[in-house]
C-alpha cells in the first residue's frame, strides 16, 4: 500500500534532484540535502516535490514524514529564513559578549574568570545586543544547533538551578 506526500513548490523557488540530493534555490541562497532513504522515493515534477514509498512499515512511514518535513523548512528558509531571539539571564554578574570569529566568548559568567566559549555554525549569523542575543540563517538545522550551543555553553551544574537562573536562554524562534 504505502503512502505518496506532496510539497508544492512556492513560487520563486527552484528545486532540482541529483542522484539523491536535493537542492532548492531563492531568494535568500541555496540549501542542498541528502535525501537517501531506502525505500522511499523523492522525485521533483511539475511544481511539487514527491516523497513516496510502497512499504507499510512504521519507521519508514515515519521517516517519510520527517523527509517531508525538510523539504517545507528547506522551502521556507530559502523564501523567509530563520530567526532565533535569545535573552541573556543574569542576576550578580553582568554577563559580557564577545564575537570571535565562528565563536561566541561568554565572559564573567557567574563571576568565572575563564570565558565560556559557544561554536557558531557556518552560514549563522549573530547580533549580539545588551541583553539580547539574535542568530539567523536560512538552515533551521544549522540556526537551532547554534542556538543550542550557546544555550549549552551556560550550562549551571553542581548548583541548585532554581537559585542560579543566570544563562542565555531561547526565548522566541520564527
Amino acid at each position: 500500500m504505502g503512502i505518496t506526500r506532496q510539497v508544492e513548490i512556492p513560487p520563486g523557488v527552484n528545486a532540482t534532484l541529483e542522484g539523491s540530493v536535493l537542492t532548492v534555490s531563492g531568494p535568500k541562497g541555496t540549501l542542498v540535502r541528502d535525501m537517501r532513504f531506502p525505500q522511499i522515493d523523492v522525485t521533483v515534477g511539475d511544481g511539487e516535490v514527491v516523497v513516496a514509498t510502497a512499504s507499510d512499515k512504521k519507521r519508514i512511514l515515519a521517516m517519510s514524514g520527517t523527509l517531508e518535513a525538510l523539504v517545507k523548512s528547506m522551502f521556507r528558509g530559502v523564501t523567509e529564513g530563520y530567526e532565533y531571539r535569545m535573552k541573556v539571564v543574569y542576576s550578580h554578574f553582568p554577563i559580557q559578549l564577545k564575537l570571535q570569529g565562528n565563536r561566541l566568548e561568554i565572559n564573567n559568567f557567574l563571576g568565572e574568570k575563564q570565558p565560556r566559549v559557544a561554536k557558531i555554525i557556518e552560514g549563522v549569523t549573530v547580533k549580539v545586543g545588551s541583553d539580547e542575543v539574535t542568530l539567523t540563517g536560512i538552515d533551521k538545522e544549522k540556526v537551532g544547533n547554534t542556538a543550542a550551543n550557546i544555550e549549552h555553553a551556560t550550562r549551571i551544574t553542581k548548583r541548585d538551578p532554581r537559585v542560579f537562573q543566570d544563562g542565555i536562554y531561547i526565548t522566541e524562534r520564527a
